[in-house]
């Protein structure tokens, strides 16, 4: 088989070899020298000839063990083509939706909002609750919480200036969006989970949602299969609203953060450790860099949640990841569509086991077939997304979070 040998990064034995390849169905297949990736029934050849970072313009992220779905690959493909897309990365997590979960695409004169979805602003955003682990009481706050159907049952004024356009303030919505009390599980570099405020003992809340209707008002208007040009007025004020939408999925999930640990009792101040957003549009010097769940590595930390039975990873980017656009994974990705959930797991669970996890977490959630849609098995194996991050060099992981307690709904 020919290859091309290319080097990406330092590992600590030495520089990192990845091999060059094409695929039938995705123009380029980055691959650790060690293995060659399971690619969905994609038959492989090799790629001759000098590696052009504008050419093969699609590239996908992942290891031998990490399964990814054949038509996200297709949908890829397909946004790789667009007019104006310089490049179209698919990472580990990556899987089909309206528009692929888990990409980065980098596009030059024109963008393309539909990329970005009907939720800008969309992330995950970790708190301090200055509760100690110790004084934790799961059955006291899961019971507090299965008081409420949802979050929107909990009163809440807007704390900013100005008008809020952000439906339903302080609240997460449905899907995959949920806020989860977690702890510290194991710490893999010390200094730095010190650092970032990651202590031993101490209560933590992740909260992930995003723009609450508000995204997909600017969707509606803006949206445009041809692109936007980077010059024009409507390019202009879609610009302004998402960024408008970003401010504001930020401050929901921190108003979501404060009114629950109010309504548990919880007196002590919320802080932020970490911020990130996996849905916006960045305007670099490279061009226009679309993030479709997937995290900027030029913002420091960032935390990769899997399912509700898997532990969460606190992560530091590594210094060049130029071969995956500056982004990682934002999740585990899902492996089933949610139509098919309740149909394969119903039988393994009753009504209190499904509200359970292997982790011995506790779920609440009043919203039965949410529960099954979300179950742990609908999703990948975040160890092996992670994995697949580490053997590209993209990552470090500085400590894993155990869940506790997660509410969705």
């Amino acid at each position: 088989m020919g290859e091309n040998k290319i080097t990406t990064g330092k590992t600590g034995t030495g520089v990192r070899q990845l091999y060059l390849l094409r695929t039938a169905c995705c123009r380029v297949f980055f691959v650790p020298f060690f293995g060659i990736p399971g690619n969905g029934g994609t038959s492989l050849s090799a790629h001759k000839g000098d590696f052009d970072l504008e050419r093969e313009n699609c590239i996908l992220i992942s290891n031998s063990k990490n399964w990814i779905e054949q038509a996200a690959v297709d949908q890829l493909r397909g946004v790789a083509k667009l007019p104006g897309v310089v490049k179209a990365v698919g990472l580990p997590d990556l899987h089909p939706g309206k528009t692929p979960v888990g990409m980065a695409v980098l596009s030059r004169e024109r963008f393309y909002p539909h990329l970005i979805g009907n939720d800008i602003g969309c992330g995950m955003s970790l708190f301090s609750t200055g509760v100690k682990q110790k004084k934790f009481k799961m059955e006291k706050w899961e019971t507090r919480l299965n008081s409420i159907r949802e979050l929107g049952d909990i009163p809440c004024d807007n704390p900013y200036e100005g008008f809020c356009p952000v439906k339903d303030l302080g609240t997460i919505g449905t899907g995959n969006h949920f806020a989860e009390f977690q702890c510290l599980e194991h710490v893999y570099r010390e200094e730095e989970a010190e650092r970032l405020g990651l202590l031993e003992g101490r209560i933590m809340l992740l909260v992930h949602s995003g723009s609450r209707g508000y995204g997909q008002e600017i969707l509606n208007r803006f949206y445009s299969p041809e692109g936007l040009p980077e010059d024009g007025e409507e390019g202009s004020r879609y610009l302004a609203e998402h960024d408008s939408a970003i401010l504001w999925a930020g401050r929901n999930r921190m108003v979501t953060a404060k009114k629950l640990l109010a309504y548990l009792g919880v007196e002590s101040e919320v802080n932020p450790l970490l911020e990130s957003c996996h849905n916006y549009l960045e305007r670099t010097e490279e061009g226009w860099l679309h993030r479709k769940g997937s995290v900027s590595t030029k913002r420091g930390a960032v935390v990769i949640p899997g399912s509700r039975g898997s532990l969460s990873y606190v992560c530091v980017p590594a210094a060049d990841t130029a071969v995956s656009l500056d982004s990682v994974s934002h999740g585990a990705g899902r492996k089933w569509a949610r139509s098919i959930c309740k149909s394969r797991i119903d039988r393994r669970y009753d009504r209190d086991s499904i509200r359970s996890t292997k982790l011995k977490s506790r779920v609440v959630c009043h919203d039965t077939n949410l529960l099954f849609a979300e179950a742990p098995e609908a999703y990948k194996n975040v160890e092996q997304v992670i994995a697949s991050l580490e053997d590209y060099g993209l990552i470090d992981v500085v400590a894993t979070l155990r869940p506790l307690l997660t509410y969705k709904g």
